[in-house]
Parts: structure tokens; C-alpha cells; sequence
């Protein structure tokens, strides 16, 4: 577009030059910043379509029995922690068994969406022991959310799942290894439950499943993790730890807690015998035997049991299956079961007795050299030894019970008789039981004493007594003999009046004698009779004759001054 100027006639210059000026025609373009906003908006679009394209991956379809806690729109799929996916919609199967969800993925989370990957709803769960329940109690603020464990890369790409009712023990991609349990029951243990080695938790119970027939054992799967696993060996014991054991000891009373889960699931623990913890492990899948308790595991691993069995026909209250048995306080062994029967042994037949079968292993406490005391030949020894096998309180608290084999002083010589494998050792009462007993034995000697016959007898006597006392001819008897008490009486002092001067003249005498005697012998040896002569012999024979007297008259004088009655009645035998 041009545009014309109609300017007026230039003026002349000064220097007379006509100038005059020319007329021109400009292009001229306007630009808007405005145009700018669509092409920023389409590049916007395009950025946000390409973003959402990259972001978001395959949609897929998980079942599970119920939708309890998930949400269309919110629920979300977590690894770690990490969100790959929301839940967009949640739909009924057609025949009503189970619900559909389908779940957005993101695009980083495809190369884990293979034929093993596991998906679960993570919530709080009671029923999964204490572990599943502080899992699951972040999602009381936040909502349940469904986690995933990824499946292996190389594996089948799939797009529908089929949900966990119930979160894995053990996660893929932990290392450690699978084996297998047989017990007798379940006994209050469930899936999830700790295995504990050494109070520490290893591994996890992954699940059980019933034989085919009532009769058989449940069969148990667990996980024990790397490198605890190099501890299993074929001599390792797996025991049921669940729940609180209460039991006595020498120190009292004692309760005992694995730990505050086995309360809720139940609980494991296995231990491997001294020694044998550097065996080689055993390989994977290995089955071994759960045992009741803690007592019956240790006992499995001793090499040597030595069957026995005993007999008692006294009460075996507080006795029981796995109860101990001990040799002068030390352990021998275990009671391996206990039943009432008809009593074998001929000196009491057709009576009942109790059977208590149990096993020695000389293993708990005698060293090598001695194991042999407790086999066939040994045990025979020790019972004409009088060994015996006594039934013993441990504890008065609980009336627990253990057999003790004990020497027993002066215990009759029995036979020792065997059944099977097994050899019959001889029982004695012992402690309260022989007291009881003892007491019985004194009650029925008691018993048998006439206390009749000897009343009838007393009360004759008595008669017999009554009648003689009040008799006039025992009147007349103690007058007399009291008569002649007194007559006596009167005769003894005038005799001690009458011979108290001889008395008194007796001790001069002999004084004399002796110093007559001592003057002849002095006089005879100044007059030099020879040692040898026959007159020397006779005068010294006759001197100690004279002086024999002299003391013989002394200890006269001396026993009448205190016995004068002696006179009368003669000398009394004195007492020894």
C-alpha cells in the first residue's frame, strides 16, 4: 500500500538551486505477541500427551475374594513404598464368587507384570499374628493399598492375576531355604509364624496342609533365611515353641515366653546338637519330625536309650508322659508313657498296678567309660546293689513327680525279669508315700491288739485288788509287819549304842598292830638273820599276816561305822 504526498512547490534556495522532494512508497508488517499462546498451547498438549503416554502402562485385572478397604480412583499399587499404579475401577465377577479390579500401571512397572508376580491387599490383620498387624497400621491413615512383589524379567508377560488372600511370609527375592515339618497336630501355630534359633527369629512358617487321611500328620512348609539355613543339618530338632510354658525346677517356679507373637500365631525353634553345627546342611526341601516341647526334641538326639519299665501300686498323681527321671539329682533320662494295668508280677497277681515305661540315656550325664553301668548286665549289678527306682516330689507347689533311681538300705533281694526289650526294675516306696504306708502298717498292728480282752481282764484284776484291800486279813498283815518294823528299829539302836565304843577302839588297834609289826621287823634285821634262813622266811610270812589282819580289822571298823544295821542283817552285796 502506497501513499502520494501533493507538497507544495519547494522554495528556491539561496544558492538558486531548485531542490524538490520525491514522493516514496514503504512496505509496512505488524506483529502480535498473541500469535504466541497457540503454538505454546500446542506444544503444551503435545508435551502432556507424550508424558501420559510414557507414564502410564498396561491395564490389568487382579481377583480377589472381596474389595474390602480398596476404593475406584485411590487405591494404589505399591513397591517399597513406590506407587506403579491406581486402582481404576472395581467390578463383580459374573457368577458373584469373587471381584474384578482393574489396576492402571505405570510404564516402568510392565517388565514386573509376569506370569509369577504376586499381588496382595496390605490392611491390618489380626489373624496374622502381631508382625501382620503393625504392617498393616499405616494404612489406618492412609487407607489399604495393594502392594506387589515383582516376578522375575525373563518370565510370561500376563495382564490378569490372581490375588493373596493372605501377604507372603517370604519374599522372592530373599535368600534362604524351604523345609519341611511333621507333626502329630498343628498346635496353635499358623501361617506366618517366627521359627527361632537360639531366641533369635530365622525364618517364617509359609503353611501347612492335612494328609490324606485323619490319621496321618500334618504336614508343615517354612523358610528359614541365609545363612541361618547352614545350621540345619540332619541332627537338627525343630520343637513347638508356641504359647507360655510354666514348669519347676530346682530354683522354683519358672514360665518361660518365646516371644509375644507366639501368643497370637505361635511359634518354632530348633536347635542342632553340640558338636554337629558344622555337619554339612541339609539340602533343600528336607523333611524332619516337630516334637511337642523343648524336653522331648533334646531327648530324640541321644544315640543310646535304654528301655525300662517299673511297677507301682502306690499313686502316681503328678507322674505324666515326658516327665524326668534322675540318678542322684542328675537326669537320665525321660517317662515315655504311663497306663494302668493288670500287675504281671506273680507275687501280686490279679492285683492293678501302674506301668510307667521310660528310657535311660547315659549320654546326659556319665562320661563314655561308664554308659555301660546303665545296659542289661550293669543294671542287674546295680539292683543287687539295692538300687531301686523310687517315685519322687519335685515340687510340692505343682505335685510334679519324677522317678529316681536310688540306693535303698536293707530293700528285699527281687529278681530282676524283663518284657521284650525292655528289663522290670524294682520300685520302693519312698518320702511321703513310705510314711503313708509305715503309718498303715503301725494302724493295722494297732488293729489287731484285743483292747477288749485286756479291759475285761483289767477290770477283773482291779476287782480282785479291791477285795483284798479291803479285807480284814490285810489290815491284821500291815499291823503286824508294822510291829515288827518297829521292833527292829528299837534292836538296831541298841546295838549301834553297844558296839559304838568297840567301833571307835577298832582303828587304834590296827594303828598298833602295824607298829608292832614295823619294831619286830627292825628288830629281827639288827639281829642279822640271813635273807635266806628259814626263820627270815617264817617271821616274813607272819608279818604280813599280822598285817593283812591289821587291814582287815580297819576296813571292819570302817564298813560297820557305816552300816552298823550290818550286825543284824549282814553285809549286803554292794552295787557294781
Amino acid at each position: 500500500m502506497s501513499q502520494l504526498s501533493n507538497s507544495p512547490e519547494p522554495e528556491r534556495a539561496d544558492d538558486g538551486e531548485n531542490r524538490f522532494s520525491e514522493a516514496r512508497v514503504r512496505p509496512r508488517l505488524r506483529y502480535s505477541w498473541i500469535w504466541l499462546t497457540p503454538l505454546i498451547a500446542l506444544v503444551l498438549v503435545g508435551y502432556l500427551i507424550y508424558s501420559f503416554a510414557a507414564e502410564h502402562g498396561p491395564l490389568i485385572s487382579i481377583t480377589f475374594e472381596k474389595a474390602d478397604g480398596l476404593t475406584e480412583q485411590q487405591t494404589q499399587v505399591k513397591y517399597k513404598a513406590v506407587t506403579l499404579g491406581t486402582v481404576e475401577s472395581i467390578e463383580l465377577s459374573p457368577d458373584l464368587s469373587h471381584v474384578v479390579v482393574k489396576v492402571r500401571m505405570t510404564a516402568r512397572a510392565e517388565s514386573m507384570l509376569t506370569a509369577d508376580t504376586r499381588f496382595w491387599v496390605v490392611r491390618p490383620r489380626l489373624g496374622s499374628g502381631l508382625r501382620g498387624f503393625q504392617a498393616g497400621l499405616e494404612t489406618l491413615v492412609s487407607g489399604a493399598y495393594v502392594a506387589i512383589e515383582p516376578g522375575s524379567a525373563r518370565g510370561e508377560r500376563v495382564t490378569h492375576f490372581k490375588g493373596l488372600e493372605e501377604p507372603p511370609s517370604v519374599r522372592s527375592d530373599e535368600p534362604g531355604t524351604v523345609y519341611f515339618l511333621e507333626a502329630e497336630s498343628l498346635g496353635g501355630l499358623a501361617a506366618g509364624a517366627p521359627i527361632f534359633c537360639r531366641d533369635v527369629e530365622v525364618g517364617r512358617v509359609l503353611g501347612y496342609e492335612l494328609a490324606n487321611s485323619p490319621d496321618q500328620d500334618v504336614k508343615l512348609r517354612l523358610f528359614v533365611r541365609a545363612p541361618y539355613d547352614a545350621w540345619v543339618t540332619p541332627e537338627t530338632r525343630f520343637w513347638n515353641a508356641s504359647g507360655v510354658h510354666v514348669g519347676t525346677s530346682a530354683d522354683g517356679l519358672e514360665i518361660g515366653l518365646q516371644s509375644v507373637q507366639s501368643l497370637f500365631s505361635g511359634s518354632i525353634a530348633f536347635r542342632t546338637r553340640a558338636g554337629a553345627e558344622g555337619n554339612a546342611p541339609s539340602p533343600p526341601e528336607s523333611t524332619f519330625r516337630l516334637y511337642p516341647n523343648q524336653d522331648t526334641a533334646e531327648s530324640s538326639q541321644y544315640s543310646l536309650s535304654i528301655p525300662y519299665v517299673s511297677y507301682f501300686q502306690s499313686s502316681i498323681r503328678g507322674l505324666a508322659e515326658g516327665s524326668e527321671v534322675h540318678m542322684f539329682g542328675r537326669r537320665l533320662g525321660s517317662v515315655t508313657s504311663v497306663e494302668l494295668v493288670s500287675d504281671p508280677r506273680p507275687e501280686h497277681a490279679g492285683e492293678m498296678a501302674a506301668r510307667v515305661a521310660y528310657v535311660l540315656q547315659p549320654e546326659r550325664a556319665l562320661v563314655e567309660r561308664d554308659r555301660t553301668a546303665l545296659s542289661g548286665p550293669g543294671m542287674r549289678a546295680l539292683v543287687k546293689d539295692q538300687l531301686r527306682v523310687v517315685l519322687e516330689t519335685s515340687s510340692l507347689l505343682t505335685g510334679q513327680k519324677v522317678l529316681s533311681l536310688t540306693y535303698v538300705p536293707g530293700a528285699a533281694a527281687v529278681p530282676v525279669t524283663s518284657e521284650g526289650d525292655a528289663l522290670v526294675l524294682p520300685s520302693e516306696a519312698q518320702g511321703l508315700e513310705q510314711v503313708s504306708a509305715s503309718i498303715s502298717d503301725i494302724a493295722s498292728n494297732i488293729n489287731r491288739i484285743p483292747f477288749g480282752e485286756i479291759g475285761q481282764n483289767l477290770n477283773r484284776t482291779l476287782a480282785s485288788l479291791e477285795r483284798a484291800v479291803g479285807s480284814p486279813e490285810l489290815g491284821r498283815a500291815i499291823a503286824s509287819l508294822d510291829a515288827t518294823l518297829e521292833d527292829a528299829h528299837a534292836l538296831v539302836l541298841k546295838a549301834q549304842a553297844g558296839l559304838e565304843p568297840a567301833l571307835l577302839r577298832l582303828p587304834a588297834i590296827s594303828e598298833r598292830l602295824e607298829h608292832a609289826v614295823a619294831q619286830a621287823d627292825r628288830a629281827f634285821g639288827s639281829n642279822g638273820y640271813g635273807t635266806n634262813s628259814t626263820a627270815q622266811r617264817n617271821l616274813e610270812r607272819m608279818m604280813d599276816q599280822i598285817a593283812d589282819a591289821a587291814r582287815s580289822i580297819r576296813l571292819l571298823a570302817d564298813y560297820l561305822n557305816r552300816h552298823p544295821e550290818a550286825v543284824l542283817s549282814g553285809r549286803k552285796q554292794e552295787s557294781q
